[in-house]
C-alpha cells in the first residue's frame, strides 16, 4: 500500500474502536465548525455538552472534580472505577472527534482494568494505591504492552505492538491508575504543532484554527476539554509546557531523572548525547500535578529505571511566605507579543501586592534565552545520520508543513555531517557548563527562590506558525524544573505593535505579531526553580498560583 492508504487504514482502525453510541452526529460536527479552518472556541461553545453523548452524571464526574477529589471518592467507594472510566472514555472519544487529539484508544481494556479495581476494593477494603481508579492519558511515545507507538511516522506502522510497558506506565498501573488512550504528537517530534500524516492535526479547543502546541499537543487539547485530568507528556525543549500554554492548562517539566523515562520510544539517533528528555504531567490544576509527581516518586522509580534518581520526594519543612522572585527579561531578538508582555506585567504587580519581592533581571546574552536556545539547537543538530528524516523517507510520506517552515526537512550537507565530531561535542559541553555556572551564580547572588518568565514570546498562534522556543528550551539546557501556570486572557491588543521587528520572523523562527491579533486566547506564566529543586518549584508555584488565579 502507499503511505496514504496505510495512514487511512490506521486512522479507520482507531475510529472503529470508538463505540457507535459514542460517535458524534456528523451534522453536529458540521454545525460546530470544529475544523482547522474555523476560529471555533469549543470551550465557550460547551461543545462536549452540545454533542449529547455523556449523561448528566458523566458530565458531573468529568467536570466538577479535581483528580485529587476523584481518587478520594474512589477510595471511599463513593464512585466506582467503572463509572469513572466510562465517563472519561466517552469524553476522550468526543474530544478526539472534535480535535484529533488521540492516536490509540483501548477502552475495552480500560474497562476490564476498572472492573478489577472495583473488585479489589470490595474484597480488600482498601484501594490498590494513591491513583486507584483514576483514568490517566499518556503520550503516544510511551510504550504500553500490546499497543503501537508510531510517533506519527508512517514507517513505524511496520513496528509491532510494544512487548513491555514503559517504566512510568508500570508504576501508574502499580499505583492503581487506569490507562485508556494515547495522545497525538507531531511527525518527528521536533516542532510545536502536533500534526502528522497518520492521525492528522490536533486542534486547539480554544481556537480550532490555532495550534494546540507540541510535541505533547494531544495531551494539551485532551486536558483542556477534560477528557482527562492528568496526562503524561515528555519535554526536551518545551513539549509539555508549550501545549499547556497554548491550551490554557498546567504543565510541569521536572528535572531529568525525577520521573522515569525508560520505555519512551526514541525518535532520533539512539544514544544521542546532550540534552535529555524528561517526563512530566499536564493537568487542570497544580494539586493534580502534585498528586502525580508524589505518587510516582513515592513508588521508587529508580527500581524500574536505572537513570532515575534515587531521591525520594522531600517535604519542605520551612518555606518562605514571601518569595524572592527573579523576573526574566525579554530577549530583544525574541520580542514578546503585547498580550504576553501585558500578562507578565500584570502578574508582577499582583505578586508584589501580595508581599513577594520581585527582582528584575536585566537582559544579558550570557544567560539570555537566545543563548540557551543556540546551545540546544547545536546539541540537537548532532545527528550525522539525519535519523528522523530517514524515518520519514522510509515510507515515502512528505514532511509536515511545520518542519518545512523551519527547514527541518532538509538533510545535512556533507560538510555539516563532517562537523559532528568529538571536539564539537566537547565544545558544546563546555558552553553548556558555562551557561549553568552563570545561572547558578545569578540565582545564588540574588538569593532567588524561583524565577518567573513567559512560556513563549506568544500565546497560541495559527497552525505551523509557532517557530522556535527560546523561553522554554533554555531551562532544558539548564535542567531546571519549569512549569506553566495559565494566567489572564487579554481582551485588547496594542495595535501599535502590529508587527514584530525581529528578523527571526522572516525565517519562520518567530511568528509575526500581525498573525496573532485574535483576542481572548489564554496567556500563561512560566515558573522555574534551580536544578533538582522540584519540591521548591511546586511549593512556589502553588503560592504564585494562589495569588494569580484566586478568582478563577
Amino acid at each position: 500500500m502507499s503511505w496514504k492508504e496505510r495512514s487511512v487504514a490506521k486512522r479507520k482502525e482507531v475510529a472503529e474502536k470508538i463505540p457507535p453510541a459514542w460517535r458524534v452526529d456528523p451534522d453536529i460536527l458540521i454545525e460546530l465548525h470544529s475544523t482547522a479552518d474555523h476560529a471555533t472556541d469549543l470551550i465557550a461553545l460547551n461543545a462536549v455538552r452540545k454533542v449529547s453523548i455523556l449523561s448528566s452524571r458523566e458530565l458531573d464526574i468529568t467536570e466538577n472534580y479535581t483528580a485529587v477529589e476523584l481518587v478520594g471518592r474512589l477510595a471511599r467507594g463513593e464512585l466506582s472505577a467503572v463509572d469513572v472510566t466510562v465517563a472519561f472514555s466517552k469524553r476522550a472519544a468526543v474530544a478526539q472527534q472534535l480535535t484529533s487529539c488521540l492516536t490509540e484508544v483501548f477502552f475495552d481494556r480500560a474497562l476490564q482494568r476498572a472492573h478489577y479495581l472495583d473488585d479489589f476494593l470490595r474484597r480488600e477494603k482498601r484501594p490498590v494505591g494513591p491513583l486507584h481508579g483514576l483514568p490517566i492519558s499518556i503520550k503516544d511515545s510511551y510504550d504500553i504492552q500490546g499497543i503501537q507507538s508510531t510517533l506519527g511516522y508512517v514507517s513505524f506502522l511496520d513496528h509491532p505492538p510494544a512487548t513491555r510497558n514503559a517504566a512510568v506506565v508500570e508504576l501508574l498501573l502499580k499505583l492503581g491508575a487506569v490507562l485508556y488512550v494515547k495522545t497525538n504528537i507531531p511527525q518527528a517530534m521536533m516542532v510545536a504543532d502536533s500534526d502528522n500524516n497518520i492521525f492528522g492535526r490536533t486542534l486547539n479547543p480554544h481556537r480550532t484554527n490555532y495550534t494546540a502546541g507540541g510535541s505533547s499537543g494531544g495531551e494539551g487539547a485532551l486536558i483542556a476539554l477534560r477528557g482527562a485530568l492528568i496526562g503524561v507528556g515528555t519535554d526536551i525543549a518545551g513539549s509539555v509546557r508549550i501545549p499547556a500554554l497554548c491550551c490554557g492548562v498546567y504543565g510541569f517539566k521536572p528535572s531529568t531523572g525525577r520521573i522515569p523515562y525508560r520505555g519512551v520510544v526514541s525518535h532520533n539517533l539512539p544514544g544521542h548525547p546532550g540534552i535529555q528528555g524528561c517526563a512530566g504531567p499536564i493537568t487542570t490544576c497544580l494539586e493534580d500535578a502534585e498528586l502525580f509527581i508524589t505518587a510516582v516518586i513515592g513508588a521508587e522509580p529508580w527500581l524500574v529505571d536505572a537513570t532515575a534518581h534515587a531521591v525520594p520526594w522531600r517535604s519542605l519543612q520551612i518555606f518562605p511566605k514571601a518569595l524572592r522572585i527573579g523576573v526574566l527579561a525579554e530577549d530583544p531578538s525574541w520580542p514578546l507579543h503585547a498580550r504576553v508582555k501585558s500578562a507578565l506585567a500584570q502578574a508582577v504587580r499582583q505578586l508584589a501586592a501580595a508581599g513577594h519581592t520581585l527582582v528584575p533581571l536585566s537582559h544579558d546574552d550570557a544567560y539570555g534565552p537566545g543563548t540557551g536556545q543556540r546551545i540546544a539547537l547545536d546539541f540537537f543538530s548532532i545527528d550525522p545520520l539525519d535519523t528522523s528524516l530517514q524515518y520519514i523517507a522510509a515510507s515515502g510520506e512528505p514532511a509536515i508543513r511545520s518542519l518545512r517552515v523551519l527547514g527541518l526537512d532538509t538533510p545535512k550537507t556533507a560538510v555539516q555531517r563532517e562537523a559532528c565530531t568529538i571536539g564539537r561535542l566537547a565544545k558544546l559541553n563546555v558552553e553548556r557548563s558555562h551557561y549553568n555556572d552563570v545561572w547558578n551564580d545569578l540565582v545564588t547572588d540574588l538569593e532567588l527562590d524561583v524565577i518567573i518568565a513567559p512560556g513563549a514570546q506568544n500565546t497560541a498562534v495559527p497552525h505551523d506558525d509557532f517557530g522556535l522556543f527560546p523561553y522554554t528550551v533554555m531551562w532544558n539546557v539548564l535542567d531546571y524544573p519549569a512549569g506553566v501556570i495559565p494566567f489572564s486572557r487579554i481582551a485588547t491588543v496594542d495595535l501599535e505593535q502590529s508587527e514584530s521587528r525581529s528578523p527571526a520572523c522572516d525565517s519562520g523562527e518567530l511568528p509575526h505579531y500581525s498573525a496573532f491579533l485574535l483576542p481572548w486566547l489564554p496567556c500563561a506564566l512560566q515558573v522555574i526553580a534551580p536544578r533538582l529543586q522540584d519540591e521548591r518549584w511546586l511549593a512556589a508555584a502553588k503560592a504564585i498560583d494562589a495569588v494569580l488565579n484566586r478568582m478563577r
